[in-house]
């Protein structure tokens, strides 16, 4: 799985703190896959996570209004754990742990599609008698409000261990 990662990785991205461009890992995949491999595996059993591990380089991205207004942008950071992000995102993505019905913050997932989604399945309730009630609501920053003791007991609910917490 680490091979296949390095080798897709992004090119035109920018390097992490640690000075790493993502073409060095492209290109040297195969000599540098059991290495990481083992580095990432003994973090997680470890539960620790190296301290240059939590540096970022954390840019700024606009969303959208008053370019003057610092609520209106969102932090991204460039990280030397992507890696280990993009292998716990696409063992979500393999085993199906995110509903089909989840369209937020889903790559190839959007608003539109999940519009058409609801307004099929609307359809076919109408078309065979059955009354639908909708209630649409729009959380402002909604993510910007999540209860982390709430969110934490969910995540343990799905069988995650308190080290993976």
């Amino acid at each position: 799985m680490f091979s296949i990662l390095l080798h897709h990785l992004d090119t035109h991205k920018s390097m992490g703190l640690d000075g790493i461009h993502p073409r060095v890992l492209r290109e040297l995949a195969e000599l540098l896959t059991k290495p990481l491999s083992i580095t990432y595996q003994q973090s997680w059993l470890t539960g620790e996570v190296s301290v240059d591990w939590r540096l970022a380089n954390v840019m700024p991205i606009f969303r959208k209004g008053q370019m003057e207004d610092l609520g209106n942008y969102r932090p991204v950071s460039l990280t030397s754990v992507q890696i280990i992000l993009s292998i716990i995102m696409r063992h979500i993505q393999d085993n199906q742990v995110i509903r089909p019905s989840q369209h937020g913050f889903m790559k190839g997932r959007s608003c539109l599609i999940n519009l058409s989604c609801f307004y099929d399945n609307v359809t076919h309730l109408v078309t065979g008698g059955k009354t639908v009630d909708v209630v649409y609501l729009d959380f402002i920053k909604a993510f910007d409000t999540v209860s982390h003791s709430i969110l934490l007991e969910k995540l343990a609910a799905h069988s995650l261990d308190g080290r993976t917490l």
